[in-house]
């Protein structure tokens, strides 16, 4: 497994991160059984949000029910939770109160003393940003929080943010899979008349998180749109899997591996957050963090799914 050292930070994080916003209904052994094949395959780095589960908090406090960390093993794992979705509105809410609340509700669920990184759960289009600035200043202060980032933001998005809070913003989540490409596909056809990949809909996301040492951090790395199914497998996209299974064959790894290994294989250093409550399929993603990809195979598996290279 592949580490490096989270820009902003002093977290050693792996480039692949298990997701739980599934786990609600997972049995104790489940869940152990889950955490522990990702930790015995490198992958340390644990997402949350305080909206995953059947209740507020639900998925984190089952998380904490089934492990009962102690103070060793909790200190080996980096646990990232997200704030801002209010879910019986349904809106958004970036206050003051509300991060502190939800922060305050999630350490209490995670039964733990300090989140290693909140992140701002989608944009908040009210989001008065000296508020956030506050939270985020006595959250770091009481040393609640270590580290802060966002999800699925705009650069414009962040750079408010970034004019008033004094923390790095470290990490902006965002959807991204080969299927899912907007982030990447624009801008290799950028400026061809006519076609629409070169329609900008990302204004430029990853050079400007390269540019700023904030980690792109892709979730649904194996959907092949919106929640509308995965694309390993699926008789949608024919080309792309047999170009994906005779690399894996290649590589001697499973298909999740390439499609895993097409992000992290990305300069920009990327994680890729898997949601997978299977085991099995954790072991087989986490194999995709060391397959070395070469360029051509890489632009290979970008043909294969649909993107002009012109």
């Amino acid at each position: 497994m592949k580490t490096f050292t989270l820009p902003g930070t002093k977290i050693t994080a792996p480039n692949v991160v298990l997701g739980l916003m599934r786990i609600q209904e997972k049995s104790d052994e489940e869940v152990r059984t889950l955490v522990h094949t990702a930790i015995d395959s490198g992958i340390t780095f644990l997402d949350h949000a305080d909206v995953y589960g059947s209740e507020l908090h639900g998925c984190e406090r089952r998380f904490a029910e089934a492990m009962r960390l102690s103070p060793a093993e909790r200190e080996q794992l980096v646990i990232q939770t997200k704030a801002g979705i209010v879910r019986e509105g349904p809106y958004f809410d970036f206050s003051y109160e509300h991060i502190m609340e939800s922060v305050h509700g999630s350490l209490q669920a995670l039964d733990t003393d300090y989140i290693d990184i909140l992140l701002l759960h989608r944009p908040d289009a009210l989001v008065e940003p000296e508020e956030v600035a506050r939270a985020f200043d006595d959250l770091a202060a009481a040393g609640k929080v270590r580290a802060f980032g966002v999800s699925n933001h705009t650069p414009r998005q962040i750079d408010l943010l970034r004019r008033y809070v004094t923390q790095p913003i470290v990490a902006n989540q965002a959807q991204l899979s080969v299927t899912h490409a907007p982030l990447i596909a624009q801008g290799v056809a950028a400026n061809m008349q006519g076609l629409d990949q070169s329609v900008s809909r990302d204004d430029g996301l990853v050079d400007y998180c390269r540019l700023h040492d904030i980690t792109l951090q892709a979730w649904s790395p194996f959907q092949a749109g919106f929640f509308d199914g995965p694309f390993l497998g699926s008789p949608r996209f024919p080309e792309l899997n047999a170009v994906i299974d005779r690399l894996a064959a290649q590589y001697d790894v499973p298909p999740l591996a390439i499609a895993t290994a097409w992000i992290t294989r990305h300069p920009a250093q990327m994680q890729v957050v898997i949601g997978t409550t299977t085991p099995e399929r954790v072991a087989a993603a986490a194999q995709g963090s060391d397959v070395p990809l070469t360029r051509a195979e890489w632009y290979e598996v970008f043909r294969a799914a649909g993107y002009t290279v012109p």
